[in-house]
């Protein structure tokens, strides 16, 4: 089997420095895993050992700053000052003992991209230009003598990594951060050596790139990460794949004359994708990117230059990523988030075991969505992810009698961790099929991730040594009868159904009805609800043709609950109006009428809406009856994933993991 992915397993050669395969984990933020100083922790440390002996053939790290006066952030960001070498040399070490090699990506700084909370002084850029978090707060120009003093920066920051048997850099030159705010004309208006056409625009990086070698020999490599376009209608607009508009920011043509550029100043590697914060679901694309969706800009880039060219962006399915170093369309392929969920992704694969690599799910939400949230870096279907020493598995010391009820992710998790442990365990799903409300989310086509979430499940409990029961409903005689020593429920959640007249009306269907086929759609649809789900079936609705209004009591679509990544919401919001589905924020629904519904507003107006079929999507209620009934048969009773309150898949997924390592 290994023989299928041949092209993904030959060694590489970047400068002088080899690399035993073409895959490069993809440089991705670790607040949380940091010293205050912001340095690596102990735990960053161990994340990125975890990927070294899952055989990743090089390693690019996280973001790091070379100074924070001159662009100041908040205290405990990634930052290469001398406290960073012991750190960086315990990691080299460790890495180079498995075989891998690493790269520490290097930034100039955040620029008009840093939000404002973040910072201990204005925010900076290359011109006067808005703030992207908050537009009416307007950068300050960096002066000439700020920014050479930046570029010294750097090479000191090589000097120090370097030493630390550190084996090369990347300059963080993507997503509109502060050197792609220089080489970029929407953003950068200056007059003076850094400013002007494309040569002037580029001598800040590659003065940078000449700094680095002068300070730490020509042998030292240096790569360069940008986006070939950025897919920006204008300040804080995006573009979707496959829309007419006119690119306000790099576009393709002066992104290959870059590529050329690059290679002539002595760059010894190209790291491609696309977009900017403009466009932030293109430089972090969600589960509504196609799969290898800036792979095309990797392909043109390296038809121009002879250098190694990586390209990324959502590679991590290894037919796909074979297929692109087999075709020639990059040099490398850099995965990032499917190196969080499977931190052996390369050693499956050299095993013949692709089967068995646990998939990303485009979610963010234990990644990205957790940074937002001040929260250390980990992953949603991957709990261990950021605490790997500290929070794996062990068996369990005396084996015991597991029950787990109910065959969602909640239960699949439960049972397989415990199953893991040593632990004897049957799994009892009261439906014909495992999956739960991963069954109905993977029908549209841009959710096809949760089915191949639930195909590895189903691989990974054929592997183990537990009992699963379909077609078995949990009672409490069927409980005193197996007397098991735990008892995990995870029964799941129903939808919420409002209590208005007419909602027994034929015309009305859950979300979840429409999706696995029980009821089918008119040709208008109105959706109550404009929570996740209620736009996700929105957007599938309207991809079949449907017009479609979502009705939302709030006055912005996906702003309660559970929060939705950024990235992942306004690719959300821009797919609908893309597809052109209404929106009526700010209006609840006042009853179901025959030909459609009647709608409220804040103010008490009154409106109808005409519609052959109403969607309900207003959010889930837990499924606790069968919790509430074995209260008492067990000292050792959970109620995990949305039978404890209404999750998503990572809240499900964590609630499992944790109980289930606990007994």
């Amino acid at each position: 089997m290994a023989a299928k992915f041949s092209r993904l397993l030959e060694p590489i050669t970047i400068g002088k420095v080899e690399i035993k395969n073409r895959v490069a984990m993809a440089p991705m933020g670790v607040l949380g895993l940091l010293n205050p100083d912001g340095s690596l922790g102990r735990r960053g440390i161990e994340y990125y050992i975890e990927r070294a002996k899952g055989n990743v053939g090089l390693i690019i790290t996280s973001v790091y700053k070379v100074e924070n006066d001159i662009d100041p952030m908040i205290h405990g960001v990634p930052l290469v000052t001398h406290a960073a070498l012991a750190p960086f040399a315990e990691l080299s070490e460790a890495v180079h003992a498995l075989g891998s090699k690493i790269f520490v990506q290097l930034t100039a700084g955040f620029g008009r991209v840093a939000h404002p909370i973040m910072l201990r002084g204005e925010p900076v850029s290359a011109s006067a230009i808005p703030n992207y978090w908050q537009p009416d707060v307007t950068c300050r120009e960096l002066q000439t003598p700020e920014v050479e003093k930046l570029v010294k920066a750097f090479g000191h920051a090589a000097e120090i990594l370097a030493a630390a048997g550190i084996d090369g850099v990347e300059l963080h030159g993507h997503e509109g951060y502060l050197f792609d705010q220089f080489t970029t004309s929407l953003w950068n208006r200056r007059t003076d050596k850094y400013g002007g056409d494309l040569e002037g625009r580029l001598r800040f990086p590659v003065e940078v790139l000449h700094e680095i070698k002068r300070k730490v020999g020509k042998d030292f490599p240096v790569q360069y990460r940008y986006g070939l376009k950025h897919y920006a209608k204008a300040f804080n607009s995006g573009a979707l794949a496959g829309e007419h508009f006119a690119e306000a920011g790099r576009d393709v043509e002066e992104g290959l004359r870059m590529a050329k550029m690059l290679e002539s100043a002595g760059f010894d590697a190209l790291h491609i994708d696309a977009g900017c914060y403009d466009s932030w679901y293109w430089a972090h694309p969600p589960i509504y990117q196609e799969h290898g969706c800036m792979i095309d800009m990797a392909a043109q880039v390296k038809k121009m230059v002879k250098i190694p060219v990586i390209g990324v962006g959502r590679l991590e399915i290894p037919e796909l990523a074979e297929r692109v170093i087999a075709e020639g369309k990059a040099d490398m392929v850099a995965i990032g988030r499917g190196l969080l969920t499977d931190a052996f992704w390369v050693k499956k694969l050299e095993q013949g075991r692709p089967e068995h690599i646990r998939p990303c799910i485009g979610c963010h939400d234990g990644c990205m969505g957790r940074i937002f949230l001040g929260r250390p870096l980990s992953c949603a279907v991957n709990p261990i992810v950021g605490r790997e020493r500290t929070y794996g598995m062990e068996r369990a010391q005396t084996p015991r009698k597991v029950m787990v009820i109910g065959g969602g992710v909640a239960g699949l998790e439960a049972a397989r961790t415990s199953a893991l442990r040593g632990h004897e365990v049957t799994l009892h799903e009261r439906t014909n099929a495992l999956g739960g409300h991963l069954i109905e989310a993977s029908v549209p086509e841009f959710k096809k991730d949760l089915a191949r979430l639930l195909d590895w499940y189903k691989v990974e409990l054929e592997d183990l040594d537990l009992t699963v029961k379909l077609n078995s409903e949990v009672t409490p005689a069927l409980v005193d009868q197996e007397k098991p020593d735990v008892i995990i429920v995870a029964t799941g959640s129903r939808p919420i159904m409002p209590e208005v007249p007419g909602i027994d009306k034929p015309s009305v269907a859950t979300a979840t009805d429409l999706l696995l086929g029980r009821k089918t759609a008119g040709n208008t649809v109105v959706v109550i609800g404009g929570g996740l789900i209620g736009c996700e079936t929105a957007l599938w609705l309207a991809q079949q043709g449907k017009s479609v209004t979502i009705v939302e009591m709030l006055n912005d679509l996906m702003v309660a609950g559970i929060p939705v990544p950024h990235m992942n919401r306004i690719m959300l919001l821009d797919l609908l109006a893309f597809h052109g589905v209404g929106v009526m924020n700010g209006n609840a629904l006042l009853e179901v009428t025959d030909t459609g519904v009647m709608l409220i507003d804040k103010a008490f107006k009154k409106k109808s809406l005409a519609a052959d079929t109403v969607a309900i999507a207003i959010g889930l209620r837990p499924d606790q009856e069968l919790y509430k009934n074995l209260r008492g048969k067990t000292p050792d009773l959970y109620v995990i994933g949305d039978a404890r309150e209404a999750r998503n898949i990572m809240g499900s997924i964590w609630d499992a993991y944790e109980v289930a390592r606990a007994i």
